[in-house]
């Protein structure tokens, strides 16, 4: 079974989206720079990115995502692509390199 492990949201500043989120629900910070912060609460991630780097969206672990042509490495070690579903909604074919 595929599993969903975070759904990305645009944002303005993402420091200011970090602290709303941090401060009004229980979730744990993985990561957070300028461009791009990533929220852990207990049943999924929360991707913050800005709209110039990442489209909203969501996305599942696909082991087989090596196999795609147009994969892009990310700066968190993940490998991942970008596709469409078929009203136009982003999905991102996703995983972490730990994930054997």
């Amino acid at each position: 079974m595929d599993k969903i492990d975070h759904i990305a949201i645009q944002v303005k500043d993402i420091r200011k989206a970090v602290n709303w989120y941090m401060k009004n629900f229980k979730c744990d910070k993985i990561y957070a720079d300028d461009t791009w912060a990533f929220l852990e609460f207990q049943n999924i991630k929360l991707a913050l990115v800005v709209n110039d780097q990442h489209p909203p969206h969501f996305a599942i672990i696909d082991d087989k995502v090596h196999s795609y042509n147009d994969t892009v490495k990310h700066r968190d070690g993940s490998i991942s692509k970008y596709t469409k579903d078929l009203d136009g909604n982003y999905v991102e074919l996703l995983k972490y390199e730990d994930n054997n």
